[in-house]
């Protein structure tokens, strides 16, 4: 299996001292190669992982976090502490570190062989203390970090290692993106506004508008022939109605839809932007609001939010690159409407265009219907429901002084009637525990009504993703009470003001 990210790395560091002399020191090298190469053959770590010579003192340690710093390759670091490795000699080396950091509690050997333990295995064999050592001083520094527990061969620490590894590749993305935003915000809408200079101090992310009419002159300037192209790529991936087809009576409408999506991936390309945001407020001279072409787009890896919600793209981006290589899929969403039947209650969600296909493994149809807001010509749209299966909705949003990421796990599942007259690509879910405690909690937090769906990767990730970030996460699950999420929400208010220094 080839790894989602075999170009980007994971280092792996150990820790030892001089004390132990030049045999045992050995040892220690070949024995965290293994390791090393348990967590690289594994399927579950998506990233290349090169082992790093013993790190025996503190400025070995601290030039070793520099160099870390300085690869671009390089999303995030593990370190094991194979035998007593002094604390003290790690402080300048975490002070110094920037990329994400995973704490991997192990051993060499899975059993102990109590036949034979004598003290040249005990001095060898450190971890158990030596882990504690080093947890000590990365807590007292305040260093962020994963801590995962149990032998590298174990499945499931390496796949804890993996999520990690996923999470640090989305934290990577985000620090790699530029996001463009053709217009400005919905007017009036306030959840979809944000600090972006802080977004940029926090995430990485580089956030800059273009005007909607930029737009307008890509799309003019699409060439015939690459419409031709690509609207028999649609046709052959695609259910299009027959009206839309060609010397059907709208096919000049899903000619426009795909001089959208060439013009967008251009202007993109060309700027270097890896996310972007609409908004039906703001189209100038574009005849349609995009939504085929946006669709698509979040399918090839894009961010995307709606009105102008360019905190919501950012969101996708990161989902869309920690989700890379597994099944499922990541979008755009909104909770439009519910279903409140009693002890049944379900979450119907959708937008007026624009979510990914990659929500599902059906053929999508492709479909023309007309928009009642933007006063445009009506758009080409993909229409699907989004296949069943555990999904998280994660909304990110401004709270002033910080970020909140609100995240609920959800079961998506069938729509409980077929949905012929909505025409838009949909999804329903059960959210967790249950709709009552799920809905108040959201509201509670202040989750966004913008949110990314995504059904390739669990809850782990964001809460990694948000420890990398040093940035508030409130989980709504299967364990969530009502009483108990308040409370937390008001500690939280107290922690993360506090937690922001003077």
């Amino acid at each position: 299996m080839t790894k989602p990210y075999a170009d980007r790395e994971i280092w792996f560091f150990t820790g030892s001292q001089d004390l132990y002399g030049e045999e045992t020191l050995r040892q220690v090298a070949e024995q965290s190669q293994e390791v090393a190469r348990l967590l690289q053959d594994s399927d579950a770590v998506p990233a290349t992982v090169v082992w790093k010579p013993v790190l025996k003192d503190s400025a070995a340690i601290r030039r070793a976090a520099l160099d870390a710093n300085s690869d671009d390759k390089v999303l995030g670091v593990v370190v094991w502490m194979h035998t007593f490795s002094p604390a003290k000699m790690w402080i300048a080396g975490l002070d110094a570190l920037r990329k994400p950091l995973l704490h991997l509690h192990t051993q060499a050997d899975v059993e102990l062989p109590w036949d034979t333990i004598d003290m040249d295995f005990m001095n060898l064999n450190q971890a158990a203390h030596g882990d504690r050592e080093f947890g000590y001083m990365a807590t007292r520094l305040g260093t962020a970090r994963k801590t995962v527990v149990g032998h590298a061969s174990n499945p499931a620490v390496q796949q804890s290692v993996g999520t990690w590894a996923r999470a640090a590749a989305g934290w990577a993305a985000t620090h790699e993106l530029r996001l463009a935003r053709f217009g400005d915000n919905m007017r009036n809408v306030g959840v979809t506004e944000g600090d972006k200079t802080e977004a940029e101090l926090k995430f990485g992310v580089s956030v800059n508008t273009w005007g909607v009419n930029d737009l307008v002159a890509a799309v003019d300037a699409v060439d015939d022939a690459a419409v031709d192209a690509l609207v028999a790529e649609y046709e052959e991936l695609y259910d299009v109605v027959p009206e839309l087809r060609r010397g059907g009576d709208r096919h000049e409408s899903l000619r426009y839809g795909a001089r959208q999506e060439i013009a967008l991936r251009t202007f993109l390309e060309s700027v270097g932007a890896k996310a972007f945001t609409t908004n039906f407020e703001d189209l100038g001279a574009l005849k349609q609001l995009p939504g085929l072409a946006v669709q698509r787009l979040m399918a090839d890896g894009y961010g995307f939010g709606a009105e102008g919600d360019w905190k919501t793209a950012v969101l996708v981006r990161a989902a869309k690159v920690m989700g890379e290589g597994l099944p499922g899929g990541a979008s755009l969403m909104e909770d439009y409407t519910y279903d409140l039947t009693p002890g049944d209650e379900r979450i119907l969600g959708a937008h007026m265009l624009e979510i990914c296909p990659t929500l599902t493994t059906s053929k999508p149809k492709l479909e023309i219907h007309p928009l009642g807001i933007g006063g445009k010509e009506d758009p080409v749209r993909l229409v699907f429901d989004t296949d069943p299966g555990v999904g998280v909705v994660v909304s990110l949003a401004d709270m002033r002084d910080r970020f909140r990421l609100t995240a609920n796990v959800v079961d998506v599942v069938p729509p409980t009637a077929a949905l012929p007259n909505l025409p838009v690509a949909r999804a329903v879910w059960q959210p967790r525990p249950d709709f009552r405690t799920s809905a108040e909690a959201w509201l509670t937090a202040g989750g966004a009504h913008h949110t990314v769906l995504t059904t390739a990767v669990g809850i782990e990730v964001f809460e990694d993703f948000a420890e990398i970030a040093r940035t508030e996460l409130l989980v709504i699950d299967e364990s969530t009470t009502r009483r108990g999420f308040r409370e937390q929400v008001r500690w939280n208010q107290a922690y993360w003001r506090l937690a922001q220094g003077l």
